[in-house]
């Protein structure tokens, strides 16, 4: 969950996020070596006094120049790549779950489970418990096992959404007529929180998203429940 005055990322609760907070440190270091230099040859330009102001033959230097940033490319797209790649990976999902964006909610329908779907509704400013959050809390969680693979397949009814899970690393769009798909493991129990990242109309921010992880027990429990209810 992100709080005020944050600077970085929300924690990783996913190893795709991990994966993806790795990354950014990693890029965010050859950018500051990047900018620590250039500086540093800004400021040496500027107070030194030019004594030499003729062309001059550099083919190292030159070489140098052109080689260098060639290889940072390199080092920040290999595992830009393979990111992407594992990010792309759906293998033997452990649950499967269709989430069906309206204007503005989200539904939910568990394709493992016989009658097993849901509408989820953020909960109005003037209905909340003390403790929730003001527009991020639903009356219904999408709930999920912990390390499990849950697949989610992600379409819209009417106009265009965006199912995004910050701290699960978790963002595709939902398109009507199309269904995308992405999976995800949790790796510890908790309440994720995301909202709908495309602009679909008037209450775009009003359609949150929440994400409840349980331990399989109690996730298959809570399936029974809402089953037999």
């Amino acid at each position: 969950m992100a709080h005020p005055l944050q600077l970085g990322f929300q924690d990783a609760a996913s190893p795709i996020m991990e994966e993806l907070l790795h990354f950014h440190d990693h890029t965010l270091m050859a950018v500051f070596l990047i900018s620590t230099l250039v500086l540093y040859i800004i400021s040496t330009l500027m107070s030194t006094k030019l004594s030499n102001t003729n062309t001059i033959d550099a083919q190292e230097i030159e070489m140098v120049w052109t080689i260098m940033p060639a290889i940072i490319l390199i080092v920040i797209a290999l595992p830009s790549l393979r990111i992407l790649y594992l990010m792309d990976e759906v293998s033997n999902p452990d649950v499967t779950i269709k989430a069906i964006g309206h204007q503005w909610y989200w539904s939910y329908e568990y394709s493992d489970f016989n009658d097993l779907s849901f509408d989820s509704y953020m909960i109005p400013s003037k209905d909340l418990l003390p403790g929730q959050f003001r527009l991020l809390e639903v009356d219904n969680r999408m709930t999920t096992p912990v390390g499990m693979t849950t697949r989610t397949l992600i379409t819209a009814e009417d106009v265009l959404h965006s199912w995004a899970v910050p701290s699960l690393g978790v963002k595709l769009d939902a398109i009507p007529g199309r269904l995308n798909q992405t999976s995800f493991i949790i790796s510890r129990p908790g309440v994720y929180y995301g909202q709908c990242s495309e602009i679909c109309g008037a209450n775009h921010s009003f359609m949150p998203i929440v994400v409840e992880s349980l331990p399989i027990k109690e996730f298959l429990n809570w399936s029974s429940a809402s089953v037999n209810a």
